[in-house]
């Protein structure tokens, strides 16, 4: 088959910034783009030298002009290459996450070189996201590729469930919508199997595609230290962590979360596991919370607080929200205690949030004894040459 896309051509800044290995191309690094070029179209970025730069998706909307899908000028980008890109993100997983594939992100977009494309699995129902114009073109294409992957390692997939209820979907000029793909008739909810938890999954109306998968390994590493423990799980949502620390034998757990829904549904999973009598479910504002505790009532508090910025914009009072909660928990907490803290936004780069840690035990008058550092679970791998696919954050410190 002939290789033939239309060019765009970049920027020397946008050279400079494709060379460093970003895989976007935003609109204002864009120098020449022809208006007969249709939106959605294949197309190869090239220098004002005709440098070949790579090759994506064309969005004529979007501030990200290009997404890349290739960086070899060879290659043809076709059923074959979506296929094999597909099944190299799905073996990856097979590899780290073999004991959780019935709840596993299959690919997390650019970090998988599939950009613009979210796949998450729980048990035999695919939850979607597709934030490219070029992508909701060949989605047809990309869903059987999706279900022949699955179907080739013998896991049936009873329906595909589209959450393209996201808003980068308006900036590529893509509608909002939510629903199974071509009107499967299934239940929206399932039960999942995590580390040994059974875990009640909502895809229609669950955060992000019905349940926070990230944190899959974090929670273990409460499970595994919370024997005989008070602990606090603020933010609780729908009792991930709490559920770990109770199945953990904790001594007390009490789980925070503003959100009535959020508890309703984390004590049906408590139920589910037979916790419910182990845990305590507190509808409070968290800030509210931390400041009617006493001194020594917990022995380890979990801070895992929904994105306090969503933009470079909010990040000072993002600093400020994360720095009077942590700074409150290191009070609480009693010499020897232990103070499990998070952040999710990627706009709270590490080095502020450390910032922020270092200041919060400064003010509280205690010292932070790392005892680990991790970041998104293993199915949301992260590229180094493309900051956007990092943004969890995970400490455990004890406090002397």
């Amino acid at each position: 088959m002939e290789r033939n896309y239309p060019k765009i051509i970049i920027s020397n800044e946008g050279e400079k910034w494709l060379d460093k290995g970003q895989m976007w191309m935003y609109k204002n690094n864009a120098l020449e783009i022809d208006e007969n070029i249709e939106n959605g179209s294949l197309v190869d970025i090239v220098t004002t030298n005709n440098r070949y730069m790579g090759t994506g998706f064309l969005s004529k909307k979007s501030h990200i002009t290009v997404r890349i899908l290739s960086k070899n000028p060879k290659e043809i980008i076709n059923r074959y290459f979506f296929k094999k890109r597909i099944q190299f993100a799905y073996d990856f997983r097979k590899t780290l996450e073999k004991d959780n594939m019935t709840n596993c992100r299959l690919v997390f977009g650019e970090a998988d070189q599939l950009p613009g494309l979210t796949v998450d699995r729980y048990n035999d129902i695919l939850v979607c996201q597709i934030s490219s114009y070029g992508l909701e073109e060949c989605k047809d294409m990309i869903y059987k590729l999706l279900l022949e992957v699955c179907e080739d390692d013998g896991v049936h997939i009873s329906g595909i469930y589209e959450r393209n209820d996201i808003q980068v979907r308006a900036k590529e000029g893509l509608p909002l919508e939510k629903g199974f793909y071509k009107g499967v008739d299934i239940p929206t909810v399932t039960t999942i199997d995590e580390n040994g938890l059974k875990l009640n999954v909502d895809v229609e109306n669950g955060q992000k595609t019905g349940y926070f998968l990230d944190q899959k390994a974090n929670r273990v590493l409460l499970r595994n230290m919370s024997y005989n423990k008070k602990v606090l799980d603020c933010f609780s949502h729908t009792g991930g962590f709490a559920l770990n620390a109770a199945y953990g034998r904790a001594k007390k757990v009490v789980a925070v979360d503003v959100s009535k829904t959020a508890l309703n549904q984390a004590y049906e999973n408590a139920k589910l596991n037979r916790l419910e009598q182990n845990i305590s479910f507190v509808q409070d504002d968290v800030f509210e919370y931390l400041d009617k505790c006493k001194t020594g009532e917990f022995d380890i508090i979990v801070l895992d607080p929904p994105a306090f910025t969503k933009s470079r914009k909010t990040i000072n009072r993002a600093y400020n929200g994360y720095k009077r909660i942590n700074m409150r928990a290191m009070e609480l907490l009693k010499n020897g205690g232990y103070l499990i803290t998070c952040s999710c936004s990627r706009f709270m780069e590490t080095d502020n949030f450390e910032k922020m840690l270092r200041e919060a035990a400064s003010e509280a008058n205690v010292t932070l004894k790392q005892v680990s550092v991790t970041q998104q679970n293993h199915d949301h791998p992260i590229l180094w040459t493309m900051e956007e696919t990092s943004y969890l954050k995970f400490y455990i410190f004890q406090i002397i």
